[in-house]
Parts: C-alpha cells; structure tokens; sequence
C-alpha cells in the first residue's frame, strides 16, 4: 500500500479538527527526524520514513524492549503505529516522558519504517479507542462517552455484570494479566451497576467530578498511584465516596493497540501487536 494513501485514510478516521495535543514538546531530539506537520500539531505521521507500507506495527510506548521486538524482525517498508511517540516513566524519578532512543529512529530510517503517532485522536471516543476498548475487554456494556479532554471525549460510561467493586476487580486483574489496585473510597456496591471507564491516566481532578455528577462510585483506570499529582483527585474521590482501580498506564492502553491490528488488517496490511511490560509502580 502506498504509504501516503494510508496516510490520508489514518487522518479521515482519527484526526479531527477540534482535537489538539502538545507531544511533539516531549520529544525535542527527535526533531531533526520529525515531520512539519507532527511538529506544529503533535498527530499523525512522526517520521517519513518510506513511501511503500506493506506491514504494521503497533505499540503503546516506543520502549526499548518494544523496539528490540520490531528490530528483530528485520521489517523493511513497515508503519510503526504508536499510541504515545514518547515512553512512560514512573520509577524514582520526577520525570514522566522519556524519547525513543535515536538508534531506533535511525535503524526506522535505515530500514524504511514510517512512525506514526496520534495520542489524543486514539483516546477520543470511536470504534478502537482507549476507554471503550478497555471496557469492551472488561464487557462493561458501553452507554455513552463522557470526559472532556483535548478537545475529544476519552472515558465511558457502562454498565457492568458486577455487583461489587472486589467482583470487577478480579474480572480487571484477568483482562490486564496481573494484579491491579482498588482504593476503596465507597461503598463496596458498584451502585446501578454502573462505571466510569478512562483508560491510561485518568485520575485527574479535571475529569473525576463529573463522575460524582453522574452519581457513580467506581471509576476504572490507568495510573492510580498516590502523588502529588494525584492527591487532589484521590482526596475529591474519597471525601465523594468514589472508588478507584487501577491498572497500570500500558495495561488499560494496550487494548486500543490491539485493536487497531484489526482497522489495518481491514485495510489489507499485516499487523502486529508488540507487548511490552507494565510499570506496576503506576498502581
């Protein structure tokens, strides 16, 4: 498939005008590699790396033993597909983003492999994004998008089969394949069996009132760790008597990725998902 053709139909699906995101800033070394376009909006294509795409990769960070996976392979004329074109970070350190190292965009440029990121485009509600492909791995029944961010819609209400919040945090640890956090700031009962679902980092003071204004007391999310970034969130949850789960920023995003194998092999293109590893500090 000619590259640019793939292209154009990435951008008539995902990327919308009235969607904005700021990654390119995260990401300054890479800037002599960086296409125009990625740089003024921080979506689309990263790299112009080929002109022929005859496989896809997708991953949810560019981490080294993502990249060490793809090398491997030895593709050439390839799309790396990245849901964040930066890795996440949440060990020890103040610093949250880390860039791809530059030996991995040289053997992309070497090798003729495309980066291709859209971050906020891919969290804004639609068939393969992050909170709703979450929730279908959970088989929450979807109602209706909520969550304000960036201009798009990133979280879900649903409706799950479970009664309590220790009964959907098992169904939780099963989807992701290892142990996720429960803070337990309400009642056990998940109430009208309903929940809030916003993948990857949604515990934001930003986005859980209008989880209290919808009357639900189990939000289910990425990155759930107490700091100083967090603490207003966790302090509004638990004076609002909202639950909270957790499941590490990778394991509630990877959903999307996976999901995204299927749109390309619609298309015609081989695809595959890279799995990388959680960061559990995230919980």
């Amino acid at each position: 498939m000619r590259a640019i053709d793939l292209y154009e139909q990435l951008e008539r699906d995902f990327i919308f005008p009235h969607l904005h995101d700021d990654f390119a800033s995260y990401i300054p070394d890479m800037h002599p590699y960086i296409a125009e376009n990625f740089k003024q909006r921080s979506m689309g294509l990263v790299c112009d790396f080929t002109r022929e795409i005859r496989q896809v990769y997708t991953a949810v960070f560019p981490s080294d033993n993502v990249m060490e996976q793809i090398m491997a392979d030895e593709p050439e004329d390839a799309m790396l597909f990245l849901h964040h074109p930066a890795v996440w970070e949440n060990r020890g350190t103040p610093q949250r983003w880390f860039q791809m190292d530059n030996k991995y965009v040289e053997a992309c440029r070497a090798r003729r492999v495309a980066i291709y990121a859209i971050h906020v485009p891919l969290d804004n509600f639609g068939p393969h994004s992050t909170s709703k492909s979450l929730a279908e791995a959970l088989g929450i029944e979807i109602i209706e998008p909520f969550a304000a961010y960036r201009g798009g819609l990133a979280g879900v209400i649903g409706k799950t089969k479970c009664e309590t919040a220790s009964e959907l945090q098992k169904v939780f640890a099963s989807a992701v394949g290892h142990e996720t956090k429960l803070y337990s700031y309400g009642d056990h009962q998940i109430r009208d069996q309903l929940v809030a679902v916003v993948a990857g980092g949604g515990n934001d003071i930003d986005l859980v009132p209008e989880v209290r204004e919808r009357n639900i007391n189990t939000l289910v999310t990425g990155i759930s760790m107490i700091n100083e970034y967090s603490e207003k969130a966790h302090a509004f949850e638990k004076e609002n008597r909202i639950n909270v789960m957790g499941g590490t920023h990778y394991s509630t995003e990877q959903f999307a990725c996976r999901s995204m194998c299927v749109y390309f092999r619609k298309l015609g293109l081989p695809a595959r998902f890279v799995e990388d590893l959680p960061v559990l500090e995230d919980l």
